[in-house]
């Protein structure tokens, strides 16, 4: 395990233009990483009255990643990192912590998302959205913006910033240029009052290389970001969409969503498979997001996100078709999911 020591005044990021226009396109999450990036969890508001087996489940996570690829984790201060790296030790691969304090643990949305371009002097761009918490709903958020600028330094790549609101949650590509996104994020006035769907267009074409956008319906319950794609659809393969579908009458929301992604996709040469919700969890009286949707990608595992029921193994078989090069490692989220979220929510690709 190595340890990032920050150096105080270190410089920030490079500053850098649009990168659609110069060629830079957003690369699948199955493409090669250099790292996977997390946020420790740390904030038990967002686990109230259980926080305790929430950084086991994350010891599991990290061990599964870590023989996969390099695992670079945001700690808050020496002493956090201490700890961290006590809960870690004997954890094989290559570990580094870095000391960029945060406010909770979702390091997809807050941190960077990243853009390539092969052969360019800048082959990787760290894109930084504006960031406000899924609409203001979680304060304060203040060290949460500040996190993709410093993983961009720490990478010594530069960074674009866009000017709007964006969580990487929200997005999803097959890395050739098609899109997923839902209107009820991107479009929200709690994220970009006035924004149209025109120009949503346009500024997403601008930042991350993409041709076609594709907005897609539905909602899953206790699910607190306004609908992000990674809960409902997302990419296996260039051509191989998968959705979570249910005709249960407490979603009824996602079957016209399937039916209208399966039309969007047969348009563009696509296809689309169905992928089951598991069985319903609840932490006391609240219904959580729980989705087979929320796994990660690696270079050689699938870490997927289960619930103690039995639709668990056939979304470890569905998912595992379309990566039979990979390992599906399936952890038990029902305790982590009471945060309202999981592992795809807690992760972050850098590619190669």
């Amino acid at each position: 395990m190595m340890a990032n020591e920050p150096e105080d005044g270190a410089p920030g990021p490079v500053e850098f233009p649009a990168p659609g226009p110069l060629g830079y396109r957003f690369p699948a999450e199955w493409e090669p990483h250099r790292a996977t990036w997390i946020s420790w969890p740390h904030n038990r508001d967002t686990w109230p009255g259980n926080f305790g087996p929430v950084e086991p489940v994350m010891v599991e996570a990290v061990r599964a990643l870590a023989t996969s690829e390099p695992v670079y984790i945001n700690v808050l201060s020496p002493a956090h990192e201490r700890h961290v790296r006590g809960l870690l030790a004997g954890v094989p691969g290559e570990i580094r912590t870095f000391r960029h304090p945060t406010n909770d643990a979702w390091c997809r949305d807050h941190g960077a998302t990243f853009v390539t371009r092969a052969g360019s002097d800048h082959p990787v761009v760290a894109v930084d959205w504006e960031y406000n918490a899924w609409g203001g709903k979680y304060p304060p958020y203040d060290l949460d913006q500040l996190v993709a600028g410093r993983m961009a330094a720490a990478l010594g790549v530069p960074r674009h910033r866009p000017g709007f609101h964006l969580e990487g949650g929200a997005i999803e590509t097959n890395g050739e240029g098609i899109l997923m996104t839902t209107a009820s994020c991107v479009l929200n006035p709690n994220r970009n009052p006035g924004l149209d769907r025109e120009t949503a267009e346009r500024r997403l074409r601008e930042t991350l290389g993409v041709h076609t956008v594709v907005w897609v319906n539905g909602d899953i319950l206790g699910d607190d970001t306004d609908g992000h794609i990674d809960n409902l659809a997302r990419f296996v393969t260039r051509q191989d969409v998968l959705m979570v579908v249910s005709d249960a009458a407490d979603h009824p929301s996602l079957r016209p969503g399937f039916e209208a992604l399966a039309a969007d996709c047969d348009r563009l040469g696509l296809r689309l498979h169905p992928l089951p919700l598991p069985d319903p969890v609840h932490y006391g009286e609240h219904r959580l997001p729980a989705s087979y949707a929320n796994f990660y990608v690696g270079n050689r595992i699938v870490l997927l996100p289960v619930y103690g029921c039995a639709r668990d193994d056939e979304a470890a078989e569905t998912i595992g078709r379309f990566f039979p090069d990979r390992t599906v490692v399936g952890i038990d989220c029902r305790e982590l999911v009471w945060g309202l979220g999981a592992f795809h929510c807690l992760t972050q690709q850098v590619p190669a």
